[in-house]
């Protein structure tokens, strides 16, 4: 008989494995409740559940979240949790607070394969894909790190890893965020998730109906700029990248974001900024600029503080929503394109 793990079952799947046990669906429902809303898992402490049952469960399924292996904190508030999975791979996640939020950074994948010239976690190459359960498990760990009474209020899938590479593991992860019953029960609004531009995946992902926000990396707004930067153009170029964006389907007064890293003398011009602006217009847009964020070896370098803020002030004039989004994190290798952890051999 395989081992089932538990955590990132659907409420429906643990019902199904409750009736397959013996019990009744209500059991499955309940098991639901003690892992997503009151974040118990530990099977012991599940009390209200039969005895035969937890036993039969102890036998045959696992219920673990990833190990803590160090937690690094920032002078900005902000915590890199480097976590440990069964098979020993490390993968990142960032806590970030920010008044009365708390955003969490979430991983997809250990490493990422795609490659992104101005990206630490893109020399990693991708290891393999993080299941459901190790996407859920990183939100249970940082809520147990959150302050007394507090817990995570938003999440991106900016992380280590190329979220619509393993679409149907950050699918399922995000219905059991948003389950309003049996689930953590976030709002679809408080997640967001981050593509390099794969086409087919917006279209999938839009396909969900999930209502989750959708940000896209951007990062130039010519295809001869994104194709020296981000590999990815060469296969989907930024004329069927817009149309899948326009394409996603998006609620009243919600926005597709755009992230753009702005890196000295190749992508913060005027003539860029204009560019973008022309490219973004057909869609519900923020603009979220970022200045780069440096590692070493990278070969790029941060603009000067006047020309970042003439780039934000062309989108303004034009009418594009813009922030220049200071990462969180930088000096303990957490902000954004700076994730990268060891991969076993």
């Amino acid at each position: 008989m395989s081992v089932v793990h538990l955590l990132g079952l659907l409420p429906a799947e643990l019902e199904t494995l409750a009736v397959e046990s013996g019990h009744s669906r209500f059991r499955g429902r309940q098991l639901a409740v003690w892992m997503y809303r009151k974040a118990v898992v530990d099977l012991t402490a599940m009390t209200d559940l039969p005895k035969e049952f937890r036993s039969a469960l102890g036998e045959r399924a696992l219920l673990t979240t990833p190990r803590i292996e160090r937690v690094s904190p920032s002078q900005d508030g902000s915590r890199k949790l480097v976590l440990r999975l069964h098979d020993d791979a490390l993968v990142s996640a960032v806590l970030m607070p920010d008044d009365d939020r708390l955003t969490l950074c979430l991983s997809s994948q250990v490493g990422c394969g795609f490659g992104c010239a101005f990206c630490l976690t893109g020399t990693m190459g991708v290891e393999r894909n993080l299941t459901s359960g190790e996407i859920v498990g990183q939100l249970l760990v940082a809520n147990a790190l959150a302050p007394a009474g507090q817990r995570v209020t938003h999440m991106v899938f900016m992380g280590m890893g190329e979220p619509l590479a393993n679409l149907g593991a950050v699918v399922k992860a995000i219905r059991i965020f948003t389950d309003p019953r049996l689930g953590f029960g976030y709002s679809p609004r408080r997640i967001t998730v981050s593509t390099v531009g794969l086409v087919a995946g917006i279209d999938k992902l839009g396909a969900e109906r999930l209502g989750v926000n959708l940000a896209i990396s951007l990062h130039a707004a010519s295809d001869e700029i994104r194709a020296r930067l981000m590999p990815v153009n060469r296969s989907w170029g930024l004329e069927p990248l817009m149309a899948a964006v326009r394409r996603y389907p998006l609620a009243p007064r919600q926005q597709v974001f755009f992230e753009y890293v702005l890196l000295d003398g190749i992508n913060d011009s005027t003539d860029d900024a204009g560019r973008l602006v022309r490219l973004v217009r057909s869609v519900p847009a923020k603009v979220n600029l970022i200045p780069f964020n440096d590692w070493e070896g990278s070969g790029f370098r941060r603009p000067p503080l006047p020309r970042i803020l003439a780039f934000q002030n062309a989108l303004l004039k034009a009418g594009v929503t813009t922030t220049v989004r200071w990462s969180k994190g930088e000096d303990i290798g957490a902000a954004c394109g700076q994730l990268r952890e060891a991969v076993p051999a």
